[in-house]
């Protein structure tokens, strides 16, 4: 089996779909990914199944949402395991129980507010969870380069953020995570870094030498939070075959040491690669579940029959 990484950050990968999916389902591509307190895995796709709920050993649980969601895009879960799905259609943000039902929705399909206005929602991305307030944070996305704050209740808070390439601007607000000591990390996927906010919207710091970062999340459950960045290719076509230009993983610790490169080979379907890592989510035991877009990515662009693999797990080595 191939391994990446190095010391105690050493992961074997899965190289295939990770999941056992029912026959005849498919992801098309997952979105996004998270864990519950009970270590089960969420994965959050547009194959026709938009929730589909597996154990850790990647047997098949649930599934859930095919009336709810129109084109997934984020999912998280709170630390009461509530479930947390930003849809990039409907320019919703949906919270549900772990079961799927409805808990409220905020965002209206039909008076979307237009691009740029800092109005939510315009193309929303992803959520993050307090862990100690429960206030919950949306990426505000595509059509917006902001950041909307709201209490578990769903009333509005504050909102922060403009376009830009300076610190504290945002240029694709694609990714958020909160750490447990409630510091905001942004992934800023344009301008090639990971932005920290404190939980009132001051800038904090930026992490550089990224390529396109995509995804963020942090692993609170240890002593130790430790930060994962989800990079897409930041070259172009003439370049392809270069190295250590993404997609890959990066660990860092919460003062931005890098500890580890999880692959340094461009995109590809070998095990021991990424085609393009929209989403991260982490377990108790440090294992790491990977999402990405690799339809959107590549798949629609390349002559090949079936689905590229879109769902990884990264085993931790001990």
């Amino acid at each position: 089996m191939v391994k990446l990484g190095n010391g105690e950050h050493t992961y074997e990968v899965s190289g295939d779909n990770w999941g056992d999916l029912p026959e005849g389902w498919v992801y098309k591509e997952a979105t996004a990914v998270a864990v519950d307190s009970k270590d089960n895995v969420y994965v959050f796709n547009r194959g026709g199944h938009p929730v589909i709920v597996f154990d850790s050993s990647g047997r098949f649980i649930n599934s859930w949402g095919e009336d709810v969601f129109e084109v997934p895009h984020g999912i998280e879960i709170g630390p009461d395991d509530s479930v947390y799905c930003a849809d990039v259609s409907t320019n919703t943000i949906t919270k549900l129980t772990p079961d799927g039902e409805v808990i409220f929705t905020l965002g209206d399909p039909d008076n979307v507010p237009p691009a740029m206005s800092g109005d939510p929602f315009n193309r929303p991305t992803h959520i993050a969870v307090d862990p100690k307030s429960n206030d919950f944070y949306v990426s505000d996305g595509y059509g917006n380069a902001r950041v909307h704050k709201y209490d578990s209740d769903g009333k509005h808070i504050l909102s922060w953020g403009e376009s830009g390439t300076d610190p504290a601007k945002l240029n694709i607000v694609h990714n958020i995570a909160v750490d447990s000591q409630g510091y905001v990390y942004i992934g800023d996927r344009e301008n090639h870094r990971v932005q920290i906010f404190d939980s009132k919207g001051n800038y904090e710091a930026q992490w550089v030498n990224m390529s396109k970062a995509a995804a963020v999340h942090v692993n609170r459950r240890g002593d130790t939070d430790l930060v994962y960045v989800g990079e897409y290719f930041a070259g172009i076509s003439s370049n392809s075959i270069g190295t250590n230009l993404g997609p890959r993983v990066s660990i860092y610790d919460t003062n931005g040491n890098l500890l580890a490169r999880l692959s340094e080979q461009s995109y590809g379907d070998e095990p021991g690669r990424f085609y393009s890592p929209h989403a991260i989510a982490t377990d108790s035991k440090g294992d790491i579940y990977v999402a990405e877009v690799s339809d959107s990515e590549y798949g629609r662009f390349l002559e090949q029959p079936g689905e590229l693999r879109s769902m990884q797990k990264l085993t931790k080595v001990t």
